[in-house]
């Protein structure tokens, strides 16, 4: 039994001002299942449609047609068992600001009727740097830890399905380390995470499958691995001091004073290194990489119309 399963989920949206203007479609017949145990990555672009699919979960929104299930249970017709089972931290910084840290995850361990959890309360408090904030009120905290405290509170009851939605966007390099250490400690005793990002290089560090949406249908499901191993190319890198020809600028990924060309071969990389000598540039910090998933995301995306999402070695694992 998958941990989290979609099947054929679409989310419409009528225009604002009149039922019958146009129909925004947020989801277009979304189907995969995520396994028990897997740390399963969910990328896109804003708009994409992931924070949708995962309203739609979390029981905040009504998928317009399709079913989703947590464990077995529907998230519609059986939502109290779906919503024991599953902890969502959200994107929004969303706390109440008349409590203690600890009053807040005490109360919280109310919502699931949850009694004497201050033994779990303390390990979450300790394994996300908060011991020292225990008796602080929330409206005392930075914004970090503001962000620690929500993930505390997605898992102070302990659900076996973790739901991850831009936990460290805005937030600093101790955080990230710290919840990442957990949140892996938590992986390997048997928790199923789902985590959306937009910065790829956690997703390629964390999950082993990875899912892309793009404009509302999926577009790649993969194996981490494999989706690395269909990258067709590597990478040229260096940096400049001066403006690309815009003959070159078009081929690039330019990123500051940082240049980079996808490169098939070592005949290519010298035709560009050879163009930018020609344009009178000197190219400084040559380095040629391996293609990474931020590379392969920007492909995928790339691609005007994706007819079937890219799978690729899914042999035994549900999709």
């Amino acid at each position: 039994m998958p941990a989290i399963s979609f099947q054929s989920v679409s989310k419409t949206y009528s225009s604002a001002r009149s039922q019958t203007g146009p129909v925004v479609r947020a989801l277009d017949d979304v189907s995969f299942d995520i396994q028990q145990g897997e740390f399963f990555g969910l990328l896109g672009p804003n708009g994409a449609g992931k924070t949708s699919l995962i309203s739609i979960l979390a029981g905040l929104s009504r998928a317009s047609s399709g079913t989703v299930k947590v464990q077995g249970s529907d998230v519609v017709t059986d939502y109290a068992s779906a919503r024991r089972k599953l902890g969502v931290v959200p994107q929004e910084l969303v706390f109440d600001p008349f409590f203690s840290v600890r009053e807040a995850l005490r109360i919280q361990s109310g919502y699931f009727g949850i009694k004497k959890n201050d033994d779990w309360i303390d390990e979450l408090l300790v394994s996300l740097g908060l011991a020292d904030k225990a008796n602080a009120n929330m409206r005392q905290l930075s914004g970090g830890m503001k962000r620690r405290v929500l993930v505390a509170q997605a898992l102070v009851h302990k659900p076996q399905v973790i739901v991850l939605d831009e936990p460290t966007a805005g937030v600093d390099v101790e955080l990230r380390q710290t919840l990442w250490q957990f949140i892996a400690k938590l992986n390997k005793q048997g928790s199923t995470v789902l985590l959306t990002t937009h910065y790829l290089e956690e997703a390629e560090a964390l999950c082993s499958r990875i899912a892309m949406l793009k404009q509302g249908r999926m577009v790649a499901l993969a194996q981490t691995s494999e989706l690395l191993k269909a990258a067709s190319s590597n990478v040229l890198r260096f940096k400049i001091d001066s403006e690309l020809p815009r003959h070159l600028a078009d081929q690039a990924r330019i990123t500051g004073r940082i240049v980079q060309f996808p490169a098939h071969s070592a005949h290519e990389i010298e035709q560009y290194l050879a163009a930018i000598r020609e344009a009178g540039l000197v190219a400084e910090d040559v380095e040629i990489r391996k293609a990474d998933l931020e590379d392969v995301f920007l492909d995928v995306m790339a691609e005007k119309a994706v007819e079937e999402p890219l799978e690729l070695n899914l042999a035994g694992v549900a999709t």
